[in-house]
């Protein structure tokens, strides 16, 4: 069990350092750029992730305040959720307006009928020889 243990950790420890790199914006690498890092993490895959916690990386909060996610969020190219995005709001409001007055033109093409049925029915009621 520890000998497998000894290949474990490491392993991890390699991906690990392997997905931090690949996840870290290119002006958050220090001293080389984020290949050469890559390189160095697959390659010495003991000393390497070590080599890379310890020094490839700012830890600190980069001037500004920005972090990864935040520059994700302002590079954004679509909106997310339909919520999100004013033109999808705005068309849903218009295509409900819409759907409203063709209810209206429907309720009322309906009283009109049912008047001409009453009115058809009061006919046929006021002279019962004629059928």
């Amino acid at each position: 069990m520890l000998r497998a243990l000894l290949y474990i950790l490491p392993l991890a420890l390699t991906i690990y350092a392997f997905i931090d790199c690949l996840n870290t914006p290119e002006d958050e690498a220090k001293h080389l750029p984020k290949v050469a890092w890559i390189f160095i993490i697959l390659l010495f895959w003991i000393v390497g992730p070590i080599v890379w916690f310890a020094a490839g990386k700012m830890r600190h909060a980069p001037a500004g305040g920005r972090t990864p996610s935040e520059w994700h969020r302002n590079h954004r190219t679509q909106w997310v959720a339909p919520d999100d995005n004013p033109e999808f709001l705005k068309s849903l409001r218009d295509e409900n307006k819409k759907d409203e007055a063709l209810l209206k033109d429907w309720e009322a093409d309906l009283r009109r009928r049912e008047e001409e049925l009453k009115k058809g029915e009061q006919d046929e009621g006021d002279d019962p020889k004629k059928s």
